[in-house]
């Protein structure tokens, strides 16, 4: 099992770039950040791109992988998408992970002066989003002509550094997205149960994803793929669990997921009076000692 961090991209890089130095210093396997255009309580506070977050993050760190979790359609195109997430790649030398997810109704889904898209029509455009990503990615031309998304001539060159392509980690919970993760993703995504993952008691949250985990086996099976080959991501902090109250209730908490087959847990670096305020020494007790303590 491996644990990383989320790092919200609100900081102003003369105190960001400080952070993300000590998640590696920390021996973090990965950080991420959300691509969002602003983000629920933090919408009238700073708010920065992820894409130069990233950019940034890597000139500054050596080891540690970096990723987006997660990137949607909300309002990005793959074609410029995949140009920026192949320059990320080469910048950091082959540390980039890209977690990438249908998106949501929240302040992205409108900001570009569109109708909010509905539950079906997400689902349709990342089941083009996904494809198309994959081969822009993958591939130095790409055409494809699609209902949402298409691409023409679209050229990738020198392409990633990391061969074929970048990974892909796929947030997804229903049979569609499922499918996608299975036939083009090196990773699975979960928060939690999609419906109310804050609604559901502390106990029964490993439940959620041990049945999460076994659709991801049914599509794989279904793809002819071995479940085995993606990587199970847990996203802490959408849940009634308080994993970051005491090292010991981290070793807990990861020993009960490691058990159904999660193998990466991503936690929240500390944000004072938000909603992901917790002790910073604490933290990094966590990040120094969980793992090691699950023996």
């Amino acid at each position: 099992m491996r644990l990383s961090t989320v790092i919200l991209p609100i900081h102003r890089w003369s105190e960001g770039q400080k952070i993300w130095r000590r998640a590696e210093e920390l021996g973090f396997h990965a950080a991420y950040t959300y691509d969002h255009l602003s983000w629920r309580s933090f919408r009238d506070e700073p708010w920065f791109g992820a894409v130069p977050t990233l950019t940034a993050a890597a000139a500054v760190t050596e080891r540690i992988r970096i990723g987006t979790m997660v990137t949607s359609p909300n309002f990005r195109h793959p074609v410029t998408l995949a140009k920026d997430l192949m320059s990320v790649d080469d910048v950091s030398d082959g540390r980039l992970t890209v977690g990438v997810g249908a998106g949501g109704t929240g302040f992205d889904a409108t900001a570009l002066g569109q109708e909010a898209w509905t539950p079906r029509e997400r689902a349709d455009r990342f089941g083009e989003f996904v494809p198309l990503l994959d081969r822009l990615l993958t591939d130095e031309v790409t055409t494809a002509e699609g209902r949402f998304y298409s691409a023409h001539e679209a050229r990738m060159v020198p392409g990633c550094v990391q061969r074929p392509r970048v990974p892909l980690y796929v947030a997804a919970t229903g049979p569609r997205g499922l499918r996608l993760a299975a036939e083009h993703g090196q990773g699975w995504i979960s928060y939690g149960d999609p419906r109310g993952a804050g609604d559901v008691p502390a106990d029964r949250c490993p439940a959620v994803i041990a049945e999460q985990v076994g659709r991801l086996a049914d599509a794989c099976a279904a793809a002819g793929r071995d479940p085995g080959d993606l990587e199970k991501v847990l996203l802490q902090g959408s849940t009634q669990e308080r994993p970051l109250d005491s090292l010991e209730a981290f070793v807990d908490y990861a020993g009960r997921y490691r058990e159904i087959g999660v193998t990466e847990i991503v936690v929240h670096w500390p944000v004072p009076g938000s909603v992901f305020d917790t002790d910073p020494a604490v933290f990094e007790e966590i990040a120094a000692e969980g793992l090691a303590r699950l023996g």
